[in-house]
Formats: C-alpha cells, structure tokens, sequence
C-alpha cells in the first residue's frame, strides 16, 4: 500500500494535527469570542457579588458560632473585633439531632412540607380548572382573563396586608360570619387558623400563575386530537383523561416544580400575615429569618444553616424529581 508524503513537511497526507494546548484553545477561543465574553462579563460579576460571595460566606458561618455578640461589629467610633470560634458540623447535629431539633427543626420542616403540598396542588387543581373553563367559548372571555389575573398582577405585600385586614378580629370576614350567625376563627391568633389563612392566602396568590400556564398549554393542544376521540366515542372524562392531561404534561411538570420550588421558599405571605407573632406558623424559611434577625442575640449560624439545609431538600427534590420525569417519559416512549 502506497502513503502519500508532502515533501515540504515530511508529514503524510491524512495525518491530524496535533491537538492545540489548553492556553492556546483559551486564547483563541477569546479572540474568537472576546465580543460575547464582554456582554457576559457583567452579569457574571454582579451574580458572584449577589449569589455567589453570599453562598460562601453563608456556608462558612454555618461552621461557626457567630451571632450578633461575637461578630465583628462597630459601635460609635470604636471597632469590636469578631471573636466566633470554628466549631465543625456542630450547627447541624444540633439542628437535625439536637435536644430540641423537633421543637425548632422538624416540626417547621413537617409543616413546610405540608404546607407545599396542600399550596401546590390547590395551585394546580384550581388553575387547572379555571383554565379548562377559560379555554371554552364564552362572552367576555377576556374580561374574565383579566379579572382571575389581577391578584397576580398586584404587589404581593398589598394583596397580603389586605388579606390581614379582612381576617383580623373585626375584619369584613369574620363580620360576614357573624352575620349568618357563623363561629368567627381567630384567624391570626389559633395556630390551626393561623395555617388555615396562610393556605388560603398563597392560594389567592399562586392560583393566576398557573392558571395562564395552563391555558397556555390547553391551546397549544391540537383540537384533531378531541374530535378524532369524539368520532371514537370518548366522553368527557376520557377526552380529558387521554388527551388533555397528556397534551399538559410537559407543561404540568414545569409549572409544578416551579411551584414547589416557590411555595417551599415562600417567605412574603407568611412573614407579612404573622410576622413573629406565630412561631407554629413559621415555615422553615421564615423561621431561619427569626432565628438571623428576630431575636436577641441573633444567631447568624443556626440562621446560614438552616439556608444550607433548604437549598440541600430543594437540590434534592429537583434532582429526584428530573429522574422520576425521565422514567416516566422512557415509559411512555
């Protein structure tokens, strides 16, 4: 067999070239892309100042015994020193084992949880439902849209405070109740009222959300596919149960995992309806918040933890959640 020979370099035709070092891959990779680099080059700088520098910093107080009397801290014109010791993993055997890990761990953990599934699938049930009747022809469609959107479109901390008004002692809810002659709940008060308002209200909140999402996927939903099941038979329920349900699937698991994510970190409507007036209330974020910046001394440690710990479940669930949407997909397929 005969190879061919370049007679100037001595290399046989065919051969590759040697793979180009890593610094000179860089180097041409910049002047190739040096325009995009500078877009980028902001947004990395402020999101390490926002997430990243704050993620550090919170992961290395967590393995410490800062608070708010032995940090570094100036009063006048005199400059105190931090004098917090590294104490190891210590923080997190007292969160998750510790004599009262129940009464400040895992009582707000069960409750979070609770909180997020009850929250999410009234999400889901409610907005699924008004999409389904918003998705049919009727008069003043539109004005309906714009009326179910509304408490999404306004500020949150304006729909909670009105919220706490009508469910104070002598709110217009609680004066309806008495007027039919009905139990009036102390609503901010009762710790199971307290969690029943809560539900109540980021339901009024996170309701819009997925109704527009869902819409959104109904009309992407190609309708041959209902009027070949009419032809076939199928009633309403089954039209809903083999066509829509698996038109919104993709849809569904997004908005679904949004809402979990939202929800589980939901700080706004339960600090805003109780502040810290109802610790039995306090879901786990909120509660890392008291324990930062609501007592004294403010225990900044026990506070990063907590943060570590819920960043820990939420990469958890949205990792065993990916898979279990894999699966159920290489099922399908």
């Amino acid at each position: 067999m005969t190879v061919a020979i370049d007679r100037a370099t001595g290399k046989r035709r065919g051969d590759r070239a040697p793979r180009p070092g890593r610094t000179q891959r860089l180097k041409h990779s910049y002047q190739k892309y040096w325009y995009a680099y500078a877009m980028i080059a902001p947004v990395v700088v402020v999101l390490g100042g926002l997430v990243l520098y704050p993620l550090v910093r919170g992961l290395y107080l967590t393995l410490t015994d800062a608070n708010s009397l032995n940090s570094a801290r100036t009063i006048g014109v005199n400059h105190i020193d931090a004098t917090y010791k590294f104490i190891g993993l210590d923080n997190y055997k007292d969160i998750l084992w510790g004599p009262t890990s129940y009464d400040r761990f895992w009582s707000h953990f069960i409750w979070t949880i609770a909180w997020t599934v009850l929250c999410v699938a009234l999400h889901y049930c409610i907005g699924l439902s008004l999409a389904l009747l918003l998705n049919q022809k009727l008069r003043g469609r539109t004005v309906y849209r714009l009326i179910l959107v509304l408490p999404w479109a306004v500020p949150t901390f304006v729909t909670v405070f009105g919220w706490r008004f009508m469910l104070a002692d002598g709110g217009i809810i609680n004066a309806m109740l008495d007027a039919v002659h009905l139990p009036s709940p102390a609503w901010l008060e009762d710790t199971f009222w307290q969690r029943f308002a809560a539900i109540m209200v980021n339901t009024w909140c996170g309701v819009p959300f997925m109704m527009v999402s869902l819409l959104g996927g109904l009309q992407s939903i190609d309708t041959t596919l209902y009027e070949a099941a009419k032809m076939d038979g199928a009633n309403s329920w089954q039209r809903f149960r083999h066509v829509t349900l698996p038109g919104l699937s993709s849809v569904s698991s997004t908005v679904v995992l949004l809402g979990v994510i939202w929800t589980f970190n939901q700080f706004a409507v339960i600090f805003l309806l109780f502040g810290s007036t109802a610790p039995d209330a306090q879901i786990l974020v909120t509660w890392a918040y008291y324990l930062g910046f609501g007592q004294q001394p403010r225990d900044f440690a026990q506070s990063a933890a907590y943060g570590v710990l819920l960043l820990s479940i939420v990469t958890v669930f949205t990792s065993f959640y990916f898979r279990w949407l894999k699966r159920n997909d290489q099922l399908a397929v």
